[in-house]
This record gives C-alpha cells, sequence and structure tokens, in this order.
C-alpha cells in the first residue's frame, strides 16, 4: 500500500471515530434532558433565614422565610432575599452545566466558563467558585434541613398543595429574555 492510502484509511478510520462519538452523545440527549429538568438548588442567606429553591433554567421554584426573617428591616430582608436568589439561581446554572458536560463531553469546558463568569458576577475567583461548587455536590448537601423546624414559611406553595410535575425548560438560546433577566438578576447596578 502506498503512503497516501494509508493516509487516507487512517483518516477515515479517525472520521468514524468522531461519528461514533456523535452517536454516543446524541443517545445520551434524553437522559440528559431527564437530569436537567429535575435540578434543583436550594440557597439559604448567612442567618438561615431566607432559603430560595431555584429549579431549572433558573426558575424559582420555592422561597421559605423563617419568623427571624419576619422581623427584619424590610431593607435588610429585600436584600437577604437577592443575594439568597442569586446563590440559588447561580448554583442551578453549574449544576446545569455539570449536568451538559457529563453527557456532552467536556471539550466546550460549559463549566469552566460558568465559574468565570460567575466569579466576575459575584466578584470572587474561580478557585472559590470551585470551592463552593464541590460544597454544595450531594455528598455535603448545601442547606440541609433540620427535621424539627416547623419555624419555615413557603410564600410560594403550601405545603398541602400537591407537587405539579414539572415541564422541562424550552431549548436556551442565545440572547433570550431569560438570558437577559439572569443578566440583570445579577448585575448589582439595578
Amino acid at each position: 500500500m502506498s503512503a497516501e492510502f494509508e493516509q487516507l484509511v487512517a483518516q477515515f478510520d479517525k472520521f468514524q471515530s468522531q461519528l461514533q462519538n456523535v452517536d454516543d452523545r446524541l443517545a445520551n440527549v434524553g437522559g440528559m434532558q431527564d437530569e436537567l429538568s429535575r435540578i434543583e438548588a436550594t440557597a439559604s442567606s448567612s442567618d438561615r433565614s431566607v432559603t430560595v429553591v431555584a429549579g431549572p433554567g433558573g426558575a424559582i421554584m420555592d422561597v421559605k422565610f423563617t419568623e427571624d426573617a419576619l422581623r427584619q428591616r424590610p431593607d435588610a430582608l429585600s436584600a437577604a432575599l437577592m443575594s439568597t436568589i442569586q446563590q440559588a439561581v447561580a448554583e442551578a446554572a453549574r449544576k446545569q452545566a455539570t449536568i451538559v458536560e457529563e453527557h456532552m463531553g467536556d471539550d466546550l469546558n460549559l463549566v469552566d466558563q460558568v465559574l468565570e463568569t460567575q466569579a466576575d458576577l459575584f466578584g470572587t475567583t474561580v478557585e472559590e467558585m470551585r470551592a463552593r461548587m464541590e460544597e454544595e455536590s450531594p455528598s455535603h448537601p448545601a442547606a440541609e434541613q433540620q427535621a424539627d423546624d416547623y419555624s419555615e414559611r413557603s410564600v410560594l406553595k403550601s405545603a398541602e398543595e400537591p407537587q405539579r410535575p414539572q415541564t422541562p425548560p424550552p431549548p436556551a438560546s442565545s440572547g433570550s429574555d431569560g438570558d437577559r433577566f439572569l443578566k440583570n438578576l445579577f448585575d448589582d447596578d439595578h
């Protein structure tokens, strides 16, 4: 065989390998969508008086206040709520990036991109964001609730209301209303 023919065979084998890789990734899309639709990120204020649960796409699923939260000045409660919402939405974004990266491969570096963006938004370092992400991993729940703490009140849903099935978020597109909402949410000028 000629060297040129061997090179063509090698390129063809490489191309087939890449096609198989794409097929494998596409086979995982259904599982990825299922995982993305079940994302929940919980964040609590430093004094644990405000707890926020964010879901897929950063949607706020629940907000809870303790009795101590209700005794705060309105501006202090507002600041605690906004900060906690930002933390929950940021955690949801990190979880989403991790799931996508697990299913589609890390050649897009989605987690790194999210961490860099959030480090800029929160005025911290990527290393601190990565450490926060490790604290949020399932083996170290970020906001554990005590079973005997009945002081929290939900403002979005009642405990007696049945859980409604969640629908997966629509596919994200660049420059969407959701993107602008998240950018404004993290923008300190507002």
